[in-house]
């Protein structure tokens, strides 16, 4: 990316006023970054976590295989999922408050006793199921943000720092040679002037 200027004071402050709000802010975009990479890695870890722990349930309830079969479908339907948004390294995310459900009545004397831990089990298995996708979603985010963060970083690290420093010397080098010219010219002036003295001095 060029830097556009001009060769002069005014140009000259703007690009100092500039620099000096990307090498403060290089800092903070530094530790932001470094945050939201670990934070991307803790909700993987999390997602991670949670879907092994919904594994290990599933193979728990194996040997209830035969029993799934008399258990009424449509008993239990989610109604809705209740999110909250967490800020995470100044990040607005979802986190999981509540699953919401619809339970059809149970008639205990005809339906088997284990109906009700049954429910309870899928219970467990649905909310499992969503805060993995609530997880995925976290990371997703804070990933996306990183990345942004990143590219910001390169940007002002490696190219606008370096192209505002180049500019500023440029405008400084014009403006130091453009003095020394101006110098040179009003000695040469003097001195002619000086020497046209000395000649009408003589006549």
């Amino acid at each position: 990316m060029a830097i556009k200027f001009q060769y002069n004071k005014t140009s000259l402050n703007e690009l100092n006023k500039q620099l000096k709000v990307r090498v403060r802010a290089l800092p903070t975009l530094k530790n932001k970054e470094s945050a939201l990479r670990m934070e991307v890695k803790k909700a993987k870890e999390r997602a991670v976590k949670i879907s092994e722990q919904m594994t290990y349930k599933m193979t728990q309830f194996e040997n209830m295989a035969s029993l799934w079969n008399e258990f009424e479908p449509g008993l239990l339907t989610v109604t809705d999922v209740k999110l909250k948004t967490v800020k995470i390294a100044g990040v607005p995310t979802p986190a999981l408050e509540e699953v919401l459900y619809d339970v059809k009545e149970i008639n205990l004397f005809t339906k088997p006793m284990w109906y009700p831990d049954g429910l309870q089990i899928l219970k467990d298995l649905v909310q499992l199921g969503i805060e993995s996708e609530v997880y995925n979603e976290v990371s997703r985010i804070l990933d996306f943000q990183r990345k942004k963060t990143t590219q910001k970083v390169n940007l002002y690290e490696k190219v606008q720092i370096p192209g505002y420093n180049e500019a500023i010397r440029k405008i400084k080098r014009y403006m130091e040679d453009e003095e020394n010219l101006s110098k040179a010219s009003q000695k040469i002036v003097k001195n002619r002037h000086l020497q046209e003295e000395e000649v009408n001095d003589g006549n």
